[in-house]
């Protein structure tokens, strides 16, 4: 499946990036993520259907503030995510938004994991 947006309120849900155009690898590594790989990991595992992930951005500057993270495991997916320090209403609007996209167009039961 291709990366699908998802407008979340005062959030915009995106694809990952580390392009030309918006690197968010300086603000995946502020939580803790340093994988250089990790951005392409993300986009690949869209593509295979096996993990959706959402950079939860501010809509005027497209700053990373969040990840959500979609695993499907057969007819349930587990929802977790984590957000970077003084960002965790823009990390639940998300989820929440997540939640029902999954419930709606993807047919599945989230379950819901770790955030923080």
């Amino acid at each position: 499946m291709e990366p699908i947006e998802i407008n979340a309120g005062g959030w915009y849900l995106r694809a990952l990036r580390a392009d030309e155009r918006v690197d968010d690898r300086p603000a995946l590594a502020d939580g803790g993520i340093t994988d250089p790989d990790y951005v392409s990991q993300r986009s690949a595992q869209w593509h295979e259907n096996s993990v959706y992930s959402w950079a939860v951005c501010q809509p005027n500057t497209g700053e990373l503030l969040a990840e959500v993270v979609l695993t499907p495991l057969d007819s349930t997916a587990l929802l977790t995510g984590w957000a970077r320090d003084g960002h965790t209403e823009a990390l639940t609007t998300a989820a929440d938004a997540v939640t029902r996209f999954a419930e709606g167009a993807l047919g599945l039961v989230v379950v819901e994991g770790q955030t923080n």
